[in-house]
C-alpha cells in the first residue's frame, strides 16, 4: 500500500473559477461529473455522530440540491436517522476520481417537508417503494428470508392499490455552513478552496494549504 501513488494532472482550481456562490459552483461541478458519465456520480459519504459521540459513515445518494442545501432520503428509524435526531450536525463527501475532484460539506441536517418526501416517493419504481416498506433498516434480522417475506407481504397488500410513503421514510436536507472544493494537482500540491458562512449569513471564501 505504501507504494501506491498517483500524480494528479487533470485540472486546476482558483478563486476566480469558483465564483461567490458555492451552491452554484457545486451544481457546475456536478453537471461536469454527470456529463463525464462517472459511475454513481451522486454517491456521497454521510458522516453522523451518535449519543456517545462516536462517528459513523456510510454511502447515501444525493437526490436534490437547491439554494438551501443537499437532499437525500432514508428510513427515519435507521441508525443514521436516530443519530441525526440526537445530533443534527453532519458532513458529506463526494469524490469523482475520474476528474480528480472532491467536495466536502458540513452543516446541520433537517427533515424536508412531508409533501416533498411524498413527491419523491411517488417518483420511485414500484420495487423501491416496496423495499422501503419491507426493510426494518438497521435492525438485526435472522436471515434474508425476513426481507423476502416482508416484500411478498407488501406486494400482495398493495397489489391493487396505490403504494403510500411509509411515515418512517422520507428526506433530509443538509444545510451547509462550509463547502470545500478540492482539485487534485501534481506533487500533492492540491487546490483547496473553502466557503464558510459568516455571522451575517454571507459566504466567505479562502484558499487552504493542501
Amino acid at each position: 500500500m505504501a507504494d501506491i501513488r498517483k500524480d494528479y494532472r487533470h485540472a486546476e482550481l482558483d478563486e476566480t473559477t469558483t465564483g461567490d456562490d458555492p451552491i452554484h459552483f457545486f451544481a457546475k461541478w456536478f453537471a461536469e461529473a454527470h456529463t463525464a458519465e462517472i459511475d454513481d456520480v451522486n454517491a456521497m459519504t454521510l458522516a453522523t455522530v451518535d449519543a456517545d459521540h462516536k462517528p459513523h459513515a456510510r454511502i447515501v445518494l444525493l437526490k436534490g440540491i437547491d439554494e438551501k442545501g443537499f437532499v437525500f432520503f432514508t428510513n427515519y428509524n435507521s441508525a443514521k436517522g436516530k443519530q441525526l435526531h440526537i445530533n443534527p450536525n453532519a458532513a458529506l463527501v463526494l469524490y469523482w476520481k475520474e476528474l480528480e475532484r472532491q467536495v466536502r460539506v458540513e452543516g446541520i441536517i433537517q427533515p424536508i417537508s412531508k409533501k416533498d418526501s411524498d413527491d419523491y416517493f411517488e417518483s420511485r419504481p414500484i420495487g423501491s417503494k416496496l423495499g422501503a416498506w419491507s426493510s426494518p433498516q438497521s435492525e438485526v434480522i435472522i436471515d434474508r428470508s425476513i426481507l423476502n417475506k416482508n416484500e411478498d407481504h407488501y406486494r400482495e397488500k398493495f397489489k391493487d392499490i396505490h403504494i403510500p410513503r411509509p411515515a418512517y421514510w422520507g428526506g433530509y436536507q443538509l444545510i451547509p455552513s462550509s463547502i470545500e472544493f478540492w482539485q487534485g494537482r501534481t506533487n500533492r500540491l492540491h487546490d483547496r478552496i473553502i466557503f464558510t458562512l459568516d455571522v451575517d449569513g454571507k459566504w466567505q471564501k479562502y484558499r487552504l494549504a493542501p
